[in-house]
């Protein structure tokens, strides 16, 4: 890839090849949940444009049965429209989590939070963590200096 933007001359080649070739950079990169919305999005527009199409030559054909044949094209094209939404819901495969419990990592979040601001952590859903949060100990020093003003005076 270096060596074909080395090979280029001018302004125009470097402007054709960006055009050419970033796209495919860009959905090279793009994260999985990026091209499961990418299709969703492809085939939401695809079925729209056969489902407008049907709408126009279904009134057309009320009015005059000769515009019959012409229905069918914007049916198939419709369907292939949800098979799109369809792929792209069911079968994009999403980014794998990492193993571990995020109830884990809140706890642990909360907990690293009140030690850093010694302030008592936040309430939010104290059934759910782990006691160590719901009751924190402390710094290992804070209870031996915390009155170490008041037994000097």
């Amino acid at each position: 890839m270096a060596d074909r933007i080395r090979d280029l001359k001018t302004g125009k080649d470097l402007e054709h090849f960006a055009e050419d070739v970033l796209p495919q950079f860009e959905k090279f990169l793009e994260s999985p949940e990026e091209r499961r919305l990418r299709r969703v999005r492809a085939g939401v527009v695809t079925a729209c444009i056969g489902l407008g199409w049907s709408l126009v030559f279904l009134f057309m054909t009320l009015a005059k049965s000769d515009f019959l044949p012409f229905l069918g094209p914007g049916l198939i094209t419709f369907f292939v429209g949800l098979g799109i939404i369809i792929n792209g819901l069911a079968f994009t495969a999403l980014r794998k989590k990492l193993p571990g419990n995020e109830q884990d990592a809140l706890a642990q979040n909360l907990l690293d939070s009140s030690m850093k601001h010694e302030t008592p952590p936040l309430r939010v859903m104290t059934n759910e963590l782990a006691p160590a949060v719901r009751n924190p100990a402390g710094s290992i020093t804070e209870h031996t200096t915390h009155h170490l003003g008041s037994k000097n005076s």
